[in-house]
């Protein structure tokens, strides 16, 4: 499918000796998550208006700027100081995780139980194994368990409708993190917690274009099944082709629970395909970096780059240690995992309190080797967990 111009969609076959399967590339939006094997509608395009991400002026010059200021920033990681005092001591939380394989899922869930530990509050954590059959699975068993509210890790909650109205008839509130392509509420959520992806696609995208001074060349890879994925992909793809001396050599849909399998065979698909070309290499998400590493490393290429791996969320310590070490990956933008972790129990503590979600949406931050944590994780020293602590009574 194609809806600009410039967009080249692929159906890729990976080497019998790789990857037997085709991937479907289909580089669209959809407002379910599937694993293709549920009969549903394959994604649709999201029609996405980026121009609010790209400058109308020198967008070099303006990316330069706009990853200075990021690679700097101090603002954005301070929640509100008021709210509700915590709500039913002894309360049980049940996190429902898309994938506990995924580094940002398995942060969040940390800054979940670390966060309800203060408030007074015991937490469950379920496994959806990546399908949509393991996430159906797992709500069903929260549910069970009678919590006073769930939290979606990492997926679209119109995949699981039925279930949320479950959860809702038994006046269990639900809220999801990167649960949509969205901040706040719908789909049946009392709030979904994420950064804004246009701002996170459009810190990728403007790290390639001042990093190469206006001559990337790029391949983009999303996984198709979740709405937000392809909203940062598209989001990053048109921020690239905004710049007039870069291209978008690639649109790649590949799963990103299969990046391990499937990418070392695209990435020699790709090296032999564009050769001195290919100079970056966009995602959604590290871990399709992760499972790069030894196609690069075989063909020889710099772990310094180029390519230069570039990754558009979450942020997680595999990626960290990349590029701390130099070691095919140049940078990524981070959500502050933690944080929204915390910002997850205080959204959890209105809606038991009657109260309405918090208007909060946490900055991203540009990671580079200049920048990089220490830590295995993103934490802005913002003070908000003291915040919250002030909040909550506690």
């Amino acid at each position: 499918m194609e809806h600009t111009s410039h967009r080249r969609r692929w159906l890729v076959t990976i080497a019998a000796a790789t990857v037997s399967s085709a991937l479907l590339l289909s580089g669209c939006a959809s407002g379910s998550v599937s694993d293709g094997t549920d009969g549903s509608e394959p994604p649709v395009d999201s029609g996405g208006d980026f121009s609010s991400i790209i400058p109308d002026g020198d967008i070099v010059a303006f990316s330069k700027d706009l990853v200075e200021g990021s690679l700097t920033a101090t603002e954005g990681f301070t929640p509100p100081s008021e709210g509700p005092e915590a709500q039913q001591p002894g309360a049980l939380i049940a996190y429902v995780g898309s994938d506990l394989s995924n580094g940002g899922i398995n942060t969040v869930a940390e800054g979940v139980q670390e966060a309800a530990a203060v408030i007074g509050w015991t937490v469950n954590v379920y496994d959806g194994k990546a399908t949509a059959q393991g996430r159906t699975d797992a709500l069903s068993q929260a549910i069970a368990a009678q919590p006073a509210a769930i939290i979606l890790g990492g997926f679209d909650p119109t995949e699981q409708a039925a279930s949320i109205q479950q959860a809702d008839a038994a006046g269990i509130p639900v809220v999801g993190w990167h649960a949509g392509s969205a901040a706040g509420p719908g789909n049946g959520l009392f709030t979904n917690v994420t950064t804004d992806p246009l701002v996170v696609s459009q810190l990728a995208a403007a790290y390639a274009v001042a990093d190469s001074d206006g001559t990337a060349g790029v391949a983009i890879f999303t996984d198709g099944q979740y709405d937000i994925a392809v909203l940062k992909a598209d989001a990053m793809e048109a921020y690239i082709e905004a710049c007039e001396g870069c291209s978008v050599l690639e649109y790649q849909d590949s799963p990103i629970a299969e990046a391990d399998q499937r990418m070392p065979g695209i990435i020699s698909n790709l090296l032999q395909q564009h050769g001195d070309d290919l100079t970056y290499l966009m995602a959604i998400n590290g871990n399709y970096f992760g499972g790069a590493q030894s196609a690069l490393r075989d063909a020889g290429t710099d772990p310094a780059g180029p390519p230069h791996s570039v990754a558009a969320g979450d942020g997680d310590a595999a990626e960290f240690q990349r590029i701390r070490n130099v070691d095919y990956q140049a940078a990524t933008v981070a959500e502050p995992l933690l944080l929204q972790g915390w910002q997850l129990i205080d959204e959890i503590n209105r809606a038991l309190a009657g109260e309405d979600a918090s208007d909060f949406v946490p900055a991203p931050g540009l990671i580079t080797k200049d920048n990089v944590p220490d830590g295995t994780v993103f934490d802005p020293a913002s003070g908000y967990r003291d915040v919250y602590k002030s909040v909550w009574g506690k």
